[in-house]
């Protein structure tokens, strides 16, 4: 048995050593380092382009709840990425080369997995998993555009910039977890810039006027991800947007001052030396000289080196609930499946688990075994079923939430709870896990 694996991202990497783990040999294609992307910047497999945090991983948070379903389920990247772990509060933040170079080696190594760096542009009529990417080739795209007999839908995402944590200025700038929470070392991770009212105007003039990088003229039908927006998308919502969303002070105090300030950038470490920091929510396609400026504004910021600008690039994805069911299986070719970003779903996280199941699911199809549909009251199960949910009329990328898994009935007096009603669902969504599993 002999499966096609396109795409070595997280998705495709994570299926591949699925599919290896069952003794299914797997030609896993790359086109990088031949044909580049213009997000990726190394040749290794499962590459984070964006930020380097998977998000939480306490279980009464959706994407900490997928993490450890993911565990259930025996996924092989996860372990990695705890194996790469950085202090980042609550959150999975990684060593992002640190993370990509071992999942390479693991692939690398694996006798049941053959590495073909070059570009496919046609599906193959073999068993095959595409797990292209949002990134996907235009040749490629052109055929499961055929494939598919639909349109594509696109959106944008964005990266944000990082700095030298030795250019930061620890006069102004302070160290603290909001809600002064430690991390496992009993430490604070983040970095915070703080800003009185007069310095957080200053930013935003320069933010709603600094000049953009203008869009090829196939991007322009293309939209925005709404967990994935742009700062200056946000800054054009309101002068108080961005101090209610990712600059918002609550819960950051500066305890040489014990004042909490009237807005707050944070950084987060980005590689296991703690030399490097990203700007939390700077995801921006400012032009680079604009950027400059902006991040220099910031209160102990003024002299920061900007290891990485930020910038922005388009997504490509299927219309999902046309073409799969909830195995990640199409609909009209049984030998045939999608993960990833691709497929709709958004985020590492996300990436990673559709990988596991779209690998497990193509080897019980080899294997003629009936395939897995994680229980709806699971976050994998409520967001494959939500990606494949036939009456969607205005498909969009989605990422695990709540709001996708089905509701549960608590007292009155409790209804407001929000962290009972979270612990409930999680520990129904383990349950059902395990008793679908056994």
């Amino acid at each position: 048995m002999e499966v096609n694996v396109i795409g070595a991202g997280l998705a495709g990497s994570e299926c591949a050593l699925q599919l290896a783990k069952q003794g299914i040999k797997v030609n896993l294609f790359e086109m990088r380092p031949t044909k580049t992307t213009g997000a990726h910047v190394s040749s290794n497999f499962a590459e984070f382009v964006c930020s380097n945090s998977l998000g939480s991983h306490d279980i009464t948070n959706a994407s900490g709840l997928l993490k450890h379903e993911m565990e259930l389920l025996g996924g092989e990247l996860i372990k990695v990425a705890y194996d790469c772990q950085l202090p980042a509060g609550g959150a999975l933040a990684i060593d992002r080369e640190l993370f990509s170079k071992k999942v390479t080696e693991l692939i690398e190594e694996n006798e049941n997995i053959n590495i073909i760096r070059e570009e496919i542009t046609q599906i193959p009529d073999e068993p095959t998993v595409v797990a292209s990417g949002p990134l996907t080739s235009d040749d490629l795209a052109n055929s499961i555009k055929e494939f598919t007999q639909s349109e594509h839908l696109h959106f944008f995402d964005a990266i944000a910039p990082i700095v030298e944590k030795d250019s930061i200025n620890f006069e102004k700038a302070f160290y603290a977890n909001r809600y002064d929470k430690v991390d496992e070392y009993g430490e604070a991770s983040y970095i915070n810039c703080p800003m009185n009212k007069e310095q957080y105007q200053k930013f935003y003039n320069i933010l709603i006027n600094a000049p953009k990088i203008e869009l090829k003229e196939f991007e322009k039908d293309a939209k925005f991800f709404e967990s994935c927006l742009p700062v200056e998308v946000l800054a054009s919502r309101g002068v108080d947007t961005l101090r209610f969303g990712p600059m918002k002070p609550v819960g950051l105090i500066d305890k040489r001052t014990g004042e909490e300030n009237w807005a707050v950038v944070q950084l987060r470490q980005d590689n296991s030396a703690k030399t490097l920091y990203n700007l939390v929510g700077f995801q921006t396609n400012l032009k680079w000289p604009s950027q400059k400026e902006l991040i220099h504004s910031i209160p102990g910021l003024e002299n920061a080196n900007i290891v990485r600008y930020g910038v922005m690039h388009r997504n490509t994805f299927i219309n999902s609930p046309k073409i799969l069911n909830a195995a990640l299986q199409t609909r009209k070719r049984p030998n045939l499946f999608f993960a990833g970003q691709i497929t709709g779903t958004e985020g590492y996280t996300e990436s990673i688990a559709t990988g596991l199941l779209a690998g497990l699911n193509m080897a019980r199809y080899l294997q003629d075994k009936p395939l897995i549909y994680p229980p709806k009251e699971t976050m994998l199960g409520a967001l494959c079923n939500y990606i494949s949910f036939e009456e969607h009329k205005h498909f969009q990328p989605i990422n695990s939430n709540w709001g996708i898994v089905p509701p549960i009935e608590l007292p009155k007096k409790d209804r407001k709870n929000k962290k009972l009603k979270n612990e409930l669902l999680a520990k129904r969504s383990i349950e059902s896990l395990k008793s679908y599993l056994s």
